[in-house]
């Protein structure tokens, strides 16, 4: 594989979906504004996923890594979430390194189904049964956000948070198309187990990306 001043080609283009400044909605950052880069690709597959778009590689752009993280800088915005898709499936050093140098934060949401690349200010992981996460990912996730859909979900949650380390921050999130049935199910759940905290997708309240 070429190199261009020591940094591996391979390194230097991404599958680019979308790139965007929002307001997270998410997890232990949520209402906090962010410049999201949105990779293609995925193999992991959940049935309820709201970003199937995202799937298939070759339906999206390579596009060069110095674009993309140009963006980011010019945005203004102290953060960069890095998301998908399954971001992990391409190799994330080049594009954190510069985003870095920068003054830009990096976080990643990724399923953990990948080896890690790439140097984090913040890791979210949110496992998939389809797919479970890596060992050490686990160890370095400083969020955890499960997916709850119904109540075995619990038991899958309660599994990966003794995975994660101690300081993680623990988050359940119930599926959107079956909010209405699993989020009373959550609240109680919550209540009997305080460690845990609920994450809802504000976003889509709020009708922006």
């Amino acid at each position: 594989m070429k190199n261009i001043n020591g940094v591996n080609t391979e390194y230097m283009k991404l599958p680019l979906v979308e790139e965007f400044s929002t307001i997270q909605g998410e997890g232990f950052h949520a209402g906090m504004a962010a410049w999201f880069i949105r990779l293609a690709g995925c193999d992991v597959g959940c049935s309820w996923c709201d970003s199937r778009f995202t799937w298939n590689q070759a339906d999206h752009p390579m596009v060069n890594t110095d674009v993309i993280t140009d963006h980011a800088i010019a945005s203004g915005m102290k953060s960069a979430v890095i998301t998908g898709g399954e971001p992990l499936i391409w190799n994330l050093d080049y594009l954190c390194s510069v985003l870095r140098k920068n003054g830009v934060a990096t976080f990643l949401e990724t399923s953990g189904a990948y080896p890690l690349s790439g140097e984090w200010d913040w890791i979210c992981l949110s496992p998939k049964r389809n797919k479970p996460p890596m060992e050490e990912i686990c160890r370095r996730a400083d969020e955890l956000k499960v997916v709850i859909k119904n109540s075995s979900d619990f038991e899958w949650a309660e599994e990966y948070r003794k995975k994660v380390k101690n300081t993680a921050h623990l988050f359940l999130q119930p599926e959107w198309n079956s909010f209405g049935e699993i989020i009373p199910h959550i609240v109680g759940y919550v209540k009997l187990n305080p460690e845990w905290r609920i994450s809802l997708q504000l976003h889509k309240y709020m009708h922006i990306p």
